[in-house]
């Protein structure tokens, strides 16, 4: 029998604004055993992760609550540190932190400097000192502080885990040397966790860890009988946008050995679906444009990198990433209150 809490989903998913969604679904996979939910935190539209985690914490019984992702260098750290020791109070040491790099227009676009991974290293550092209840004097990447103590720490504060998401080499070294986890980016193959997730281990090794002490967490967008209609947007849409995203799609492309020509007639239709749209010939949404590009990739790129079909069939196809070193399998694009066949063909297996 497979472990259902070797399995993780996404509340609210994309870019909705309807934050209440999140307890139902969250409560769904409590129901059904799964071992964690992740908030992705979007802070141009109602998806404030602080308040969502909170409302979630609340909200069930026994599942891990985690944020995948916020980003390190948008608050303050005595406010990040805050955040997680009273999440963790309130949840009963549920919580976990998950954070990201994201890219440097947001940060230009929000007026603050973009992560360097010195500063990423910094930060988990200080959170670690604040939370161990020690003073902080720093001058550094990751900012000035003098004698930032947490002075009231609850003796029983178990720090929240901290994991970073991760697709080029030296951030997933980094993410060994530092942090307690790592998250693998959608869309990349069995072949690419295992070299990544050797990677990851190793740099732990280095870094005198124990590299298994380390969670390795795949994200894998999941379609279980899903209408075509419906798998364009989950799968096709999402890995249309990804490969959309400057730097992305070629760091996807090279960690899964895929061959970037192919993707001539998916940057074709992009490119004459803006151009319609900036002309104003026509009017495309963001994800039907995306949509009509993701048509065009290759069906056995898709194959191998998400998981469609039968809720069965879906089930089989993650035990490929778990097999290929992952801890636990984060299911994208698909919320657990869909999941219930799915997660009791996995447990059958």
């Amino acid at each position: 029998m497979a472990d259902v809490s070797l399995l993780g989903s996404y509340v609210i998913p994309g870019p909705s604004t309807e934050a209440r969604r999140a307890v139902a679904e969250a409560q769904a996979a409590d129901r059904l055993g799964m071992g964690a939910v992740w908030e992705s935190e979007l802070q141009s539209i109602v998806k404030d992760a602080g308040a969502i985690c909170g409302y979630l914490g609340h909200a069930t019984e026994n599942i891990r609550i985690g944020t995948s992702i916020t980003h390190l260098t948008l608050r303050h750290p005595m406010i990040q540190a805050s955040w997680g020791a009273t999440m963790q109070a309130l949840t009963g040491n549920r919580y976990e932190f998950g954070f990201g790099r994201s890219f440097k227009m947001l940060f230009a676009s929000y007026g603050a400097p973009a992560p360097t991974l010195q500063m990423m290293a910094d930060y988990a550092m200080i959170l670690r000192q604040i939370w161990r209840g020690e003073p902080v004097t720093y001058d550094g990447p990751a900012g000035k502080y003098t004698d930032m103590v947490f002075r009231d720490r609850p003796d029983d504060l178990v720090p929240p885990p901290m994991h970073l998401a991760a697709i080029g080499p030296k951030t997933l070294e980094l993410a060994g040397r530092h942090f307690d986890g790592v998250f693998f980016h959608p869309f990349m193959t069995p072949r690419a966790v295992a070299a990544k997730a050797k990677i990851v281990r190793d740099s732990a090794e280095r870094a005198g860890r124990d590299p298994s002490s380390l969670k390795i967490y795949h994200e894998l967008v999941t379609a279980p009988d899903m209408e075509q209609e419906e798998i364009d947007e989950v799968v096709g849409a999402r890995i249309a946008a990804y490969f959309s995203m400057p730097g992305l799609g070629d760091l996807i492309l090279d960690a899964n050995g895929w061959d970037g020509s192919r993707l001539d007639a998916y940057r074709e239709t992009l490119a004459s679906s803006i151009a319609a749209n900036e002309s104003g010939e026509r009017k495309l949404s963001g994800r039907k444009l995306y949509i009509d590009a993701g048509k065009h990739f290759p069906p056995e790129w898709i194959a191998e990198s998400a998981v469609v079909g039968t809720a069965s069939e879906c089930a089989e196809g993650i035990t490929r990433f778990i097999d290929a070193g992952a801890d636990e399998v984060i299911l994208h694009g698909v919320t657990a209150d869909r999941l219930g066949p799915t997660t009791t063909a996995f447990a059958k297996l």
